[in-house]
């Protein structure tokens, strides 16, 4: 499911949470993680290294972090413009 990808330093494992893969991200993570829904769209929220929730939104790209079980939101136009 999640794909490398090379950032600038580094090769980085990541993928974009849309409507078309939604349940298939969702099956994909491990640690801690959750399913909702924010204005009726769906979200996930995610455990990052540093123990915070972060929000991931449909077109966001979801990293892997280096610990494992945890990760972070990056923005399509960021993602992209790396």
């Amino acid at each position: 499911m999640f794909k490398e990808y090379k950032t600038l330093s580094k090769l980085i494992q990541a993928v974009q949470f849309t409507d078309k893969n939604k349940n298939q991200v969702y099956n994909s993570l491990t640690g801690q993680y959750a399913a909702d829904f924010e204005n009726g769209k769906p979200i996930l929220k995610v455990k990052t290294v540093h123990g915070d929730i972060a929000i991931v939104r449909l077109g966001d790209w979801i990293v892997k972090d280096a610990e494992i079980g945890t990760y972070y939101p990056i923005k399509d136009e960021l993602f992209r413009s790396e």
